[in-house]
């Protein structure tokens, strides 16, 4: 366990303090966000290899966390709450989480499950798949996630931590029209709460503009379907 990148998703700070310190002088390393929604923004630059998550949060709850976590890797995510019965735990798993602890909690417990899913996740080969897609690439764009680098026909192109976030919600689904929430959700962790809907409009031509800046031409890969959202259109790649 020791170095172990670990996420904790809870409302109550005490909470989150005492998680981390049990974590961390367990060798773990420990992001925290306070809600479901810097959950998902922190979850891009964390990538983390074990989700510890609150299920009652304001706004965006733990199931509702949970289940956009699962749309974008399969981290294994254990479930902290206060609710102990059965059918709580049925919904958990069902829900795609991988384990359940319930509130007050004992350490080495806690420590020992989280152990189990870290040991699981190396042997089953999920702790790669933990982390997003390494690279992208087709005939026009070239990502490496890792690194945060881009390249459109070889040339590098710089783009911005939202703008990259934005490009890769596009690639990790291809084909697939994201309306402006689903936009809202992936790149800002935000579908209904502050962040206005216009921002969406605003660095998609932001992006479109860098990525045609190379392509010399207005057919980039970004295509707008009037009154959905937007698609990426993937370019297979030169035989």
């Amino acid at each position: 366990m020791t170095g172990a990148r670990i996420l904790v998703v809870d409302d109550e700070p005490d909470v989150r303090g005492l998680l981390r310190e049990m974590l961390e002088r367990a060798g773990m390393t420990v992001r925290e966000a306070a809600d479901g929604r810097e959950a998902l923004r922190v979850l891009f630059d964390a990538r983390p290899e074990c989700i510890v998550l609150d299920v009652t949060m304001p706004g965006l709850d733990g199931w509702a966390t949970l289940e956009r976590i699962r749309d974008m890797t399969d981290v294994p995510v254990l479930m902290l709450t206060a609710r102990a019965g059965e059918m709580e735990k049925v919904r958990g798993l069902q829900a795609g989480a991988d384990d359940y602890v319930t509130k007050p909690f004992g350490r080495q417990e806690l420590l020992a499950r989280i152990g189990a899913l870290l040991r699981r996740a190396s042997t089953t080969g999920r702790a790669a798949e933990a982390a997003p897609r390494e690279t992208y690439e087709d005939a026009l764009v070239r990502i490496d996630v890792a690194n945060a680098e881009v390249r459109v026909l070889d040339q590098p192109v710089s783009l911005t931590p939202l703008e990259f976030r934005l490009l890769t919600a596009f690639v990790r689904h291809p084909d697939q029209v994201l309306s402006r929430d689903q936009l809202l959700e992936l790149v800002w962790g935000d579908a209904t709460g502050g962040v206005a809907g216009e921002q969406v409009k605003l660095y998609v031509g932001y992006l479109r503009r860098k990525l045609h800046a190379v392509l010399g031409d207005d057919d980039g890969p970004i295509e707008t379907v009037r009154g959905f959202g937007y698609r990426w259109r993937p370019s297979a790649p030169d035989a």
